[in-house]
């Protein structure tokens, strides 16, 4: 349920419900049910549906949640999945949008009934914005397994993989400096870049200053083309970094599914990125912005096979144990169990 469709979001058009409808003429409804909470009729199109609680995605959209929870009397979960409080107040404040959550943010707090974190990271900072610690809990979401599952017979090469925006934080720009480095050793080295983002002509222009080697940008790709791209590279790099606004990566789901896939990490240690990857077992992690280091780590995944075959069958026997969707969901359905239990002995 929402005030507006996000592209790309494939939901069962039966399973949704717009408070709002499209297009421009109904922006002023979208910003007043967002400021002011659901009109009485949107929010008895909701009660027909018989909810027992609301889970709301990211701490704006939850503030924007929380009107509808409290008209309906049900339960409000929460779930923070990193910008929303890894970044710092002064940098959200610029945006009148996340200016308007940071004013409600102590409030959404209170009124939640849990406040779930996709990482240990993401717990800190948000007791640190002031979420309750005895209501934070950290809940990894999880991968699909069985559709992240590589192909034997698939031979790899010297390849490596970048999957993700091509935005500062996710650290393209470090990692395009670290394989100058790396096809100095391994010439024939090739790195692939999928994802789209502002920073792609900046980033293809950097590659051709470095004068790099067989470095292809793809583009955004459908998740098929992915995984067949997970299962042909060697070394998974998405070298992630903190930027000014403090914004940095929560977890990064991309790591789980390239470990599920078989496909040893080399990153830095940046934000929830150690909860994803273990260093010296499914991965190599240096410090932050130390591509020197980063590109020594890419160098060993590339050379010593013992190590990348331990990394690899290490990194699926870790994605099987912590991050099965099918496993979380089901953790997932107890959390909820346990939130409507304390509801109903409360009423």
């Amino acid at each position: 349920m929402g005030l507006r469709t996000v592209e790309g979001l494939r939901v069962p058009a039966e399973r949704c419900e717009l408070l709002v409808g499209p297009g421009r003429l109904n922006r002023a409804r979208r910003l007043f049910c967002e400021v002011f909470g659901p009109s009485e009729r949107q929010a008895a199109r909701v009660r027909a549906l018989s909810p027992a609680l609301i889970h709301a995605h990211f701490g704006p959209d939850a503030t924007h949640a929380m009107p509808l929870a409290r008209a309906l009397g049900v339960p409000l979960l929460v779930t923070h999945h990193g910008y929303d409080v890894t970044t710092e107040d002064h940098a959200l404040a610029r945006s009148p949008w996340l200016r308007f959550y940071l004013k409600r943010r102590a409030r959404l707090y209170q009124s939640a009934a849990l406040v779930l974190c996709v990482s240990r990271f993401v717990r800190d900072k948000a007791v640190r914005k002031g979420a309750p610690p005895h209501k934070t809990l950290v809940h990894y979401i999880g991968i699909d397994i069985a559709g992240f599952t590589p192909d034997a017979s698939v031979a790899r090469s010297d390849t490596v993989l970048f999957v993700g925006r091509l935005v500062e934080n996710k650290g393209c720009e470090q990692l395009l400096h670290a394989m100058r480095l790396v096809q100095r050793s391994r010439p024939e080295c090739r790195l692939v870049v999928i994802g789209e983002g502002p920073l792609r002509p900046r980033l293809e222009q950097t590659a051709r200053q470095l004068a790099l080697r067989h470095v292809s940008f793809l583009s955004t790709q459908p998740a098929g083309l992915v995984r067949h791209w997970m299962n042909r590279a060697r070394v998974f790099s998405v070298p992630s970094v903190t930027v000014d606004s403090g914004a940095s990566e929560g977890f990064g789901m991309v790591f789980a599914e390239a470990q599920a896939m078989g496909l040893p990490v080399a990153s830095f240690e940046t934000g929830g990125i150690p909860e994803a990857v273990v260093h010296g077992e499914t991965g190599l992690l240096a410090r932050e912005r130390d591509t020197a280091g980063l590109a020594q780590n890419i160098i060993a995944l590339l050379s010593d096979g013992s190590m990348w075959e331990r990394f690899s069958e290490a990194g699926r026997r870790r994605a099987r144990e912590l991050f099965d969707i099918r496993r979380q969901t089901a953790a997932l359905e107890d959390i909820y169990r346990a939130v409507l239990h304390h509801h109903v002995a409360a009423a």
